[in-house]
């Protein structure tokens, strides 16, 4: 027994003494990181990421390569540890040292937290275009074969700052200091919203600062390889604005755009409005309809359509505007394609609270774009897991459900001459789904 560190008593458990100690040796509580190396092996995500950036470091002086320290920095937030000040014991963990492509012999271990924060703040500009550029590259590469039409949807959200960031200022909509980033996610045919592009932005930027250039790298890559796809772009009401339309015309993109309200609108839609209180009056109860309306405002070049939606709830009137340029449908299911746009929130939440986007604590601005990419990076690795599970019931799950499942499973690991042996828990739950997994990722194997 290691008596280094004094055990922990637990009386009245048992009729035997009962006490723990962290001395158990090589073991793990994240066996499941195992699965996302098989994943990274399958994109060669970080691999490819690590050769965007330039290392200024003296070859022969390097211990860790850039490789490994974007490896260990990844899949640590992907089993859930978001500072890099874990780092300073994760290090010597077994299963990231597998899962990091490294031999488990004595003394060997990983960079600890002030390597990885070297590596944080010393990324400049063009590695973070290049990196967000080669991101974006391998996310459309997982796209279906034969695809022919995609809708990039696109939202903003806050990330409040508690230090003295670079750039982080008071935004008085949401009544903090914070980073407003961009997160722009691609659908293919078969559903799946995958995360393409991150985008860290002061937090007074507007709705559209750096839309147009993300669109416009992640559009092109999109044609690289499906020439004829046919794009729609679908944002909320802060995206609808002239130069957006404008953008999306000329670069022959379709959209579906929330539209704020102003008294024009109100003005053409005020018939609706009364028939829709009127019926709601009728029936007692709500009621809703939806029209479509020309409509020019006084920066555009000409009139669009527009859907218009009126509804009655715990007796307000609530009415909504989207433009757009779909043909051959209804007012409704235009406005119902639109409502489609919420399911994005739901991967920006994963983002926030499964994979640590909104730490950003670095001081500087560009360490904390770093961040932020890391965080894009350790997505794409969990939605190849979610790909693999198609089928089953955790094929939609959320990240942090993911984790619970496949990745927290703990394993006792034992080296032998030729082989290294994880032994799991013989009363895990997550058996079978373990090896439904290692079918899907590990075909060879079979």
């Amino acid at each position: 027994m290691n008596h280094s560190t004094p055990a922990l008593s637990f009386p009245l458990l048992s009729r035997k003494e009962v006490s723990a100690n962290f001395d158990g040796g090589e073991m793990t509580s994240d066996a499941g990181l195992l699965f996302l190396a098989q994943a990274d092996r399958k994109l060669r995500l970080i691999e490819q990421l690590a050769d965007q950036i330039v290392d200024p470091r003296d070859p022969a002086k390097v211990r860790h390569s850039l490789e490994d320290l974007l490896r260990e920095r990844i899949f640590a937030l992907c089993a859930g540890y978001e500072d890099a000040n874990d780092l300073d014991t994760l290090k010597s963990d077994p299963a990231l040292l597998l899962a990091c492509g490294k031999p488990l012999r004595e003394g060997e271990a990983l960079a600890s937290q002030p390597t990885i924060s070297r590596l944080e703040n010393g990324v400049d500009s063009k590695d973070l275009f290049c990196l967000a550029h080669e991101l974006a590259r391998i996310v459309i590469a997982q796209l279906p074969n034969g695809t022919k039409s995609v809708v990039l949807d696109v939202d903003a959200t806050v990330d409040p700052c508690h230090g003295q960031q670079e750039l982080e200022l008071f935004n008085g909509y949401y009544d903090t200091h914070c980073y407003l980033p961009l997160l722009l996610h691609v659908s293919a045919e078969d559903g799946r919203q995958r995360l393409v592009s991150a985008l860290l932005r002061p937090g007074t930027a507007s709705s559209t600062v750096g839309l147009l250039g993300m669109l416009s790298r992640v559009v092109a890559l999109l044609r690289a390889r499906f020439p004829q796809i046919a794009i729609t772009l679908r944002a909320d009401g802060g995206f609808g604005q002239e130069k957006v339309l404008t953008f999306c015309e000329q670069a022959g993109l379709s959209y579906v755009l929330g539209l704020p309200s102003n008294p024009c609108l109100r003005a053409l839609s005020v018939e609706l409005e009364a028939e829709v209180v009127a019926f709601a009056a009728k029936i007692g109860g709500d009621a809703i309809a939806y029209e479509s309306l020309s409509y020019q405002a006084g920066t555009w070049p000409s009139e669009r359509e527009v859907v218009c939606k009126a509804e009655t709830g715990l007796g307000k009137l609530n009415v909504r505007y989207v433009v757009h340029d779909r043909q051959n449908e209804t007012a409704e299911d235009t406005y119902l394609y639109y409502c489609g746009r919420g399911d994005q929130e739901n991967r920006i939440k994963d983002m926030k609270l499964d994979l640590f986007s909104g730490r950003t604590s670095c001081h500087r601005f560009l360490a904390n774009q770093f961040r932020l990419l890391l965080s894009a990076a350790a997505c794409v690795l969990f939605t190849v897991i979610q790909e693999a599970l198609s089928g089953t019931n955790l094929a939609g799950a959320q990240i942090g459900t993911l984790r619970l499942r496949l990745i927290k499973v703990g394993a006792r690991v034992v080296r032998r001459c030729r082989r290294i042996c994880l032994h799991l828990p013989t009363s895990s739950p997550s058996q079978r789904l373990w090896r439904f997994l290692h079918a899907k990722l590990v075909p060879e194997a079979t």
